[in-house]
């Protein structure tokens, strides 16, 4: 006889969560009746591009739609991208109760059972959200590309645009593997494979750890790894290179806000090497950090190990204000490149601030002062919004980790050491089963495949621990 455990995925109040941060999914009163009398101030100057059949691409049953998209192939070989940034500024009266909230929050946070906006839905899911065949006001972007898809031209005005679909990742990757992609991004592989390895030639550092998400599961929530796509990939790389020709359009002017992170610190590569050459990884002397981990085997433990060592590579991220003079520190060390927070204005605040600055270079005209004024508060704003969106995904993930393992304390799980104990700190281990990485007190070295036993699994506290378990190793077969 097989006995199969059935686990029912437990149903959890995120509700304690938005206590502790003190999140308000609603705005106040005054916030909502302001957006729903919102008007474009710039509609009498709008270049009308309702002809460019544009597609947003988003996580499925997403409604605030910050970016569009319209790619296509030249005939030299090369590429024209059109990118349409929803214009909050255009529908945010300056000092009004939408602006005053939004400087509150910083930024639109995240919970598994719904998020908490920046700005009031009528706004962000509705009037400024670039849904399907809706006229909406944005900053459209037009970027002439070479052959290998790096830029050649870039303008930015202010435009009435209509998308025409709204994709998401999944579909966009189904469509791709069966040669059937929407006609407005029938080149995004093309670009975004040559983009990607642009990326590699100057440098940048990408990190594939597993990314936990928690997920609706019938009744309850269940955790599971965040699939991630190539189109994931290919449609990040418009948003990069936006980023990218922004930056260089802030500092050319001396004017702006730059995402900043110094590059990899040398004794954290040198750790790293090492760490390679004890897992018995081969990491050629010519090969840069950044093409040595695009290019690790997903599938294996050693990967995982060392996955979870490179964020070392990457601390110190800052915003760079730039207000007629350069900063110390131009570039982002992840990208590569100098890079500018532009894309996402319905849900991040700097970025309403930051178009403006790129509007008013584009169209050879200063800077309004009071533009200027706003990105001087920036820094403080977002680093601080920044720091609580990391708390909140984290605890979240410690409360449904710690919900879900309740009742399989002293069960034992298959697990990959992905860093050893090193004197006060306990190992930490990923269980793929449970989609879980948690403390385990002894074991062996990293990447080692092991047997755990669950300890502890405290909702009240949040906590999971493993103990390793002596002389058991997972079968292979």
């Amino acid at each position: 006889m097989v006995n199969t455990r059935i686990v029912v995925a437990p149903a959890i109040d995120f509700g304690a969560v938005r206590a502790e941060f003190a999140l308000d999914d609603r705005h106040p009163a005054a916030s909502i009746a302001e957006a729903r009398k919102a008007t474009d101030r710039f509609a009498a100057e709008r270049e009308d591009r309702t002809d460019l059949p544009l597609v947003t691409i988003d996580p499925t049953g997403s409604m605030d739609l910050d970016q569009a998209l319209h790619l296509e192939r030249t005939v030299d070989g090369g590429f024209v991208l059109h990118y349409a940034i929803a214009d909050v500024y255009a529908v945010v009266e300056p000092g009004g109760a939408v602006d005053a909230e939004s400087h509150r929050r910083g930024q639109t946070y995240y919970l598994p059972d719904g998020s908490v906006p920046l700005h009031p839905r009528e706004l962000a899911e509705g009037s400024a959200s670039l849904l399907p065949g809706e006229p909406r006001p944005a900053a459209l972007w037009r970027m002439e590309l070479d052959a290998a898809a790096e830029p050649v031209s870039v303008t930015v005005r202010r435009a009435r645009v209509r998308s025409v679909a709204r994709l998401d990742y999944a579909g966009v990757q189904a469509d791709a593997d069966a040669g059937t992609l929407h006609p407005s991004i029938a080149a995004l592989p093309e670009f975004g494979r040559l983009r990607q390895a642009a990326a590699r030639a100057r440098g940048a550092i990408e990190l594939r750890l597993p990314e936990q998400d928690v997920v609706a599961d019938g009744a309850g929530w269940t955790l599971r790894i965040e699939p991630r796509t190539a189109a994931d990939d290919w449609n990040s790389q418009v948003s990069l290179l936006t980023g990218m020709c922004a930056a260089t359009m802030m500092i050319d002017a001396k004017v702006g806000l730059l995402r900043t992170l110094p590059p990899a610190d040398p004794e954290a590569v040198a750790t790293l090497r090492h760490t390679a050459a004890a897992l018995n990884v081969p990491w050629p002397a010519e090969v840069p950090v950044g093409s040595f981990l695009a290019g690790l085997d997903a599938n294996l433990p050693t990967t995982l190990v060392l996955m979870s060592e490179a964020p070392a590579l990457l601390r110190g991220a800052s915003y760079g204000l730039l207000d007629g003079s350069l900063p110390e520190l131009l570039v982002h060390g992840a990208i590569g490149a100098p890079y500018a927070h532009v894309t996402a204005p319905l849900r991040r605040l700097s970025d309403r601030y930051a178009t403006e600055v790129c509007l008013a270079v584009g169209a050879g005209a200063p800077v309004p002062q009071q533009i200027r004024d706003e990105l001087a508060a920036m820094p403080d704003i977002m680093s601080a919004s920044d720091s609580i969106a990391g708390k909140i995904s984290r605890t979240c993930i410690d409360l449904t980790e710690a919900t879900v393992l309740a009742p399989r304390v002293g069960d034992r799980f298959d697990a990959t050491v992905i860093k050893g104990a090193n004197g006060r700190r306990d190992a930490q281990v990923f269980v793929p089963s449970e989609t879980v990485i948690a403390p385990c007190s002894g074991g062996p070295g990293d990447g080692t495949q092991v047997r755990v036993i669950l300890d502890v699994a405290d909702p009240a506290t949040r906590k999971v621990q493993f103990a390793y378990s002596p002389g058991t190793v997972p079968s292979q077969a």
